[in-house]
């Protein structure tokens, strides 16, 4: 197996950089180009030299031993000054070591699977909690990361093994003059293991939609400030503003933080009644994205209603509300009402993630929802009694290995190369 290596830091100017080495060879790289090899775990100054003797740079230098690293394998880490130069001087220099190659898009993570550091939702928790923006996918990718996930499958895939252990050694003992009626614990079992796992199904939406991001819509007849309100939150002119009637003709779109979740706030065309064709075709386009965002933003005029009736959870407030006055009003262009209506979309997004699991992406709710199916067709054959017992056996053999697929110990090598595409070289 070659030993990899490649920059784990950020590439450019920085104060520190840190070059990461693994495989069996990753010990060599310490003493050729450190003359030492240093204590496990604990860092070491030392001089960096070129096979000839000059001097690359002065780090510190850490050593992890195999089954105490991140990979599983023998790793060194390199931490130098940030400088360009540096970084290549000592890339150049390592490749030209015998057995040595730079590594290639997430394969130390890869490694790390492979030698049982991690399972495949601690790697796709891992490419999360890289890309994660707010808190709430922050603290979502770490719980998963950590190992949380994990834990509930494997503990579901226990109470399955064993229930068809209970199940199996009824069949097996099927003649003896005494039977063991094991219907009642086999039935506990799967009950608890479908409670589980159908509570992580229901909190799939929220905590996917926690790290994809929520939608909110901006909506109301022309002129009502929904530009400006836009470009308040944005804190940039993201939208064209103008007295003119009708001039948003396309939906547009800004990501911010708003209480911790990442959000995509939508600006929409005028909802009005208009034989101008490019503005029907906008006012459907906002219309289209108004209905799937997650939560509306009602810009009313006056005592107008609102051409679109709105849903539960949304937010329906006076437009061009340039000072206080009474009802909830706001405006984008002097600010009043904003950090109320901020406030609000905060409580309502709380209100929705406050069932979220631990699920997030399609994969695994579709390898979930396979052992959930498999588990209760189990469960509505149990009460036919011991001569269907192989028949349940299989449905929980069949269940349980939709929980392998989960934590992608089987049936995922197609999905390896995509996954770790996603991944920086260094990781």
């Amino acid at each position: 197996m070659d030993t990899i290596f490649a920059l784990a830091s950020a590439p450019g100017k920085a104060g520190v950089s840190v070059l990461r080495v693994s495989g069996p060879k990753a010990a060599q790289s310490a003493l050729s180009l450190a003359g030492v090899v240093p204590e496990p775990r604990v860092a070491s100054l030392r001089k960096l030299r070129d096979q000839n003797g000059g001097v690359l740079d002065e780090a510190l230098v850490l050593f992890f031993p195999a089954g105490a690293s991140f990979t599983g394998e023998d790793v060194v880490e390199f931490q130098i000054h940030g400088s360009i130069s540096v970084v290549q001087a000592l890339l150049t220099e390592m490749r030209q070591m015998e057995g040595f190659r730079l590594a290639e898009a997430g394969e130390f993570t890869r490694r790390a699977m492979d030698n049982g550091r991690m399972d495949l939702t601690q790697v796709e928790a891992l490419s999360d909690l890289i890309e994660a923006e707010t808190e709430a996918q922050r603290q979502l990718a770490l719980s998963v990361l950590s190992g949380n996930l994990s834990t509930k499958v494997e503990s579901w895939r226990v109470g399955l093994v064993r229930a068809a252990a209970l199940l199996e050694a009824t069949i097996d003992f099927a003649d003896e003059d005494v039977p063991v009626d094991v219907t009642a614990e086999v039935q506990d079992l799967l009950q608890a293991v479908s409670d589980g796992m159908n509570q992580e199904l229901r909190g799939f939406e929220a905590s996917e939609r926690v790290r994809s991001g929520f939608e909110i819509a901006i909506v109301g007849p022309p002129n009502a400030g929904k530009s400006t309100l836009l470009n308040y939150l944005a804190g940039r002119e993201a939208a064209i503003t103008s007295e003119i009637a009708g001039t948003t003709r396309d939906v547009i779109e800004v990501r911010m933080n708003i209480g911790g979740f990442s959000v995509t706030l939508l600006d929409t065309a005028g909802i009005r009644q208009s034989t101008d064709i490019l503005e029907k075709i906008g006012i459907e386009r906002a219309l289209d994205r108004a209905r799937q965002a997650d939560i509306r933003i009602h810009l009313v005029l006056g005592s107008e209603k609102t051409e679109f009736e709105p849903l539960e959870g949304d937010i329906v407030c006076l437009a061009k509300a340039d000072v206080p006055a009474e009802g909830f009003g706001v405006s984008g262009k002097t600010g009043n009402g904003v950090s109320n209506l901020l406030e609000r979309v905060k409580h309502e997004l709380s209100n929705r993630v406050q069932n979220s699991g631990l699920i997030s992406r399609e994969r695994q709710k579709n390898a979930l929802i396979d052992g959930v199916r498999a588990l209760d067709q189990a469960i509505i054959l149990l009460p036919d009694g011991p001569e269907l017992y192989d028949v349940i056996s299989e449905e929980l053999r069949s269940s349980a290995r939709s929980l392998e697929v989960l934590l992608g110990r089987i049936d995922v090598e197609n999905l390896l190369d995509e996954i770790f595409l996603n991944f920086c070289v260094g990781k």
